[in-house]
């Protein structure tokens, strides 16, 4: 008794090689032209249904692949059942058909079931007439238990009654003949057959008959059908009149193949269903087959630029389930989650966007999704644990018009797949952007500058209204510019130093044009941190991200001058060319002794280096932005000698005014 691990020993090659070699096909190496196509969703895929499709489910089928571009669809075995006859009647009745389709119909070589179909098919504007019997070894010896002679003839008698039945009855129509369970037949044999056939129905150029190759069961490999197939488009009689069809199943799980090599080997036409649906493991998959030419430059003939309507009507009238690796209709076909993946795609895309490229040639894409209805931001980069920096900023970008700065697209892409790694979830885009925005864009959480104006005084002053601990406070700041003068009157007021690292900028690409993103970061101890603001006015929304970045520092949660020296330093700002100790004391009412001790023990330093500190400040910004001379610079900030501000400025800043200038 064989063991399990020993039961391959009873099985054994059951197909046929040609009797000549046939490699021809090898020398090509890809398809320049579509097939014609022909769906038997509605005969060969409806019949290996749990529950077959009811007359209203066939008819917008039939719709279904009209629409998609279809011109031969089989639509039944008439003979089959009362619902088969009355779908086709309704069709021809109803006059359904549109102008350019023709129906095609399958009946054995049986003569009751021939009449029967030529019953239905009556007044059919072009109808094929698909009649077959089984010409393999196993068939004609433990089925039929026939002659080699003898299964010839049943093919003949059909032939001829098709032939006659045609004349007697009104309607347009073609003759198509298979040797059902081809691969199991001796190739010169079932050729023998077909040519009998041919001979009887004498095909003309006009009037073309199709001798159709089914892989029955599926029991070779794919080059041994293609040697099968060239074979026959190499010896068939009225070559030149006869369409050569090829009907892959899929037990093998090279249905594809087999299509494929057979057209390269010589056939002219292919039968199939939508999603490879048929008996036992299917038919060939006439999406897959004509997404691939598709994919490869070659106009199919066949629309499938609705993928998602197809599936859905497809799924609903078969109950039948569009796996979500489905080539190419998938739910995840085109979908990466991993980091790698992602990062490669969203460059490539924004390859094609700078380039300008007409040709599609994206990592890990074969097509572009969008051509099958599929979208970017929701089909192709989703997020999860196993997502990665680009595929953040992918979908931030495609989504909502934000364009990550390439130094903050590692830190937003970590803190989301935190998030994902958490909740044990797949992130939508919108689960992504409020993630994204209750961190860099709405996390103010001690102070906001809700007002703020700027005037140029050899630089740039900023006047501002912080809110913080419930009131509104004026703060003022000096800088090179509107950003760092904002940001330097931030850090008088919480006492507080941190470096301004990073700014960049762009407009607002989805929702609205008219709308700006700023990106800020600062680094603090050694640490960044990253703030974003959106508004109309690029300004505001600038002063918004620096506050964001800047509320998240420990160093601020507690800090803030009191009042008092608040207004105090602020006028020291407002009037740093010429205040003096004296001028403090008038303007605030206290003795000079007093508001100078005030001064160092509310803020840690003196007056005179505070005063010294904005003045430098203030140079510094003056030195980097224009092309005045040290010493008009020197007299502008308060210094009357230009060389005791040259000590100064050295001191604070271990190099000389003209040696900071040239350093910019």
């Amino acid at each position: 008794m064989m063991t399990t691990r020993e039961n391959w020993k009873k099985y054994e090659k059951t197909y046929f090689m040609p009797p000549t070699p046939c490699y021809d096909w090898v020398k090509k190496d890809c398809i320049e032209k579509a097939p014609i196509w022909c769906s038997v969703d509605l005969r060969d895929g409806n019949q290996a249904l749990i529950e077959p499709m009811s007359l209203d489910e066939k008819l917008e089928f039939f719709q279904l692949l009209v629409d998609v571009g279809f011109k031969v669809i089989e639509v039944g075995f008439p003979a089959a059942s009362e619902t088969e006859y009355q779908f086709i009647r309704a069709l021809i009745e109803q006059k359904m058909i549109p102008d350019d389709v023709t129906i095609q119909v399958l009946t054995q070589a049986r003569e009751h079931i021939i009449k029967r179909t030529f019953e239905a098919v009556k007044g059919a504007p072009h109808a094929i007439i698909h009649v077959y019997n089984s010409t393999s070894v196993a068939q004609r010896e433990q089925v039929f238990k026939k002659s080699k002679e003898e299964i010839k003839q049943i093919a003949i008698d059909g032939a001829t009654l098709l032939k006659k039945l045609a004349k007697e009855t009104s309607g347009n129509f073609t003759f198509e003949y298979s040797p059902e369970s081809f691969q199991g037949t001796e190739v010169d044999y079932a050729l023998e057959v077909c040519n009998a056939v041919l001979d009887v129905w004498k095909p003309t150029k006009k009037n073309k008959a199709i001798i159709n190759l089914p892989t029955t069961v599926e029991n070779a490999m794919p080059h041994v059908f293609a040697s099968q197939v060239e074979y026959f488009d190499k010896h068939l009689l009225h070559r030149e009149n006869v369409l050569l069809s090829l009907h892959p199943h899929n037990d093998r799980g090279s249905g594809i193949s087999d299509a494929e090599l057979g057209i390269l080997a010589g056939a002219d036409r292919i039968e199939g269903t939508l999603f490879g649906n048929g008996e036992r493991t299917g038919n060939v998959d006439i999406i897959t087959l004509a997404m691939n030419m598709f994919s490869q430059g070659v106009d199919p003939k066949l629309d499938f630029s609705n993928m998602s309507d197809i599936c859905e009507v497809y799924e609903r009238v078969t109950r039948m389930h569009v796996s979500p690796r489905q080539p190419y209709a998938g739910e995840l076909v085109f979908t990466a989650f991993s980091g790698s993946h992602q990062d490669a795609i969203a460059k490539g895309m924004s390859w094609r966007e700078e380039k300008n490229c007409e040709k599609w040639d994206v990592p890990y894409l074969p097509i572009d999704p969008q051509d099958v209805g599929r979208r970017y931001d929701s089909d192709v980069i989703r997020i999860n644990s196993q997502s990665g920096k680009g595929g953040v900023n992918y979908i931030l970008k495609q989504s909502f018009g934000i364009s990550l700065p390439e130094k903050m697209k590692e830190e937003v892409g970590y803190l989301v797949k935190d998030v994902s790694d958490k909740a044990h979830k797949e992130l939508t885009p919108d689960w992504v952007y409020h993630i994204f925005e209750d961190n860099y864009i709405t996390a103010k959480t001690i102070f906001t500058v809700d007002e703020c104006h700027f005037k140029q005084e050899n630089g740039m002053v900023a006047d501002a209204v912080i809110h913080h601990n419930g009131n509104d406070r004026r703060i003022v700041g000096v800088g090179n510019g509107r950003l760092d003068a904002v940001s330097n009157a931030i850090k008088h007021y919480f006492d507080v130093d941190y470096q301004l690292a990073f700014y960049e900028e762009h407009s607002l690409t989805k929702g609205s044009s008219s709308r700006a993103v700023a990106y800020v970061g600062i680094i603090c101890n050694k640490k960044k941190y990253w703030g974003v603001g959106i508004d109309a006015d690029i300004i505001k929304a600038s002063i918004e991200a620096l506050v964001v970045a800047v509320n998240k520092l420990s160093e601020i949660s507690d800090a803030g001058k009191d009042e008092r020296l608040l207004e105090i330093t602020n006028y020291i700002y407002a009037n740093y060319k010429s205040v003096t100790l004296e001028d403090l004391s008038e303007k605030f009412f206290l003795s000079k002794p007093y508001l100078s001790k005030y001064i160092k023990e509310k803020s840690g330093m003196t007056f005179g280096d505070i005063l010294k500190q904005i003045r430098m400040k203030k140079a510094r910004a003056m030195l980097r932005s224009g092309n005045a001379t040290v010493e008009s610079i020197a007299e502008m900030v308060g210094y009357q000698n230009v060389e005791h501000f040259n000590r100064v400025f050295k001191k604070m800043y271990n190099m000389t005014p003209v040696q900071y200038r040239n350093k910019k």
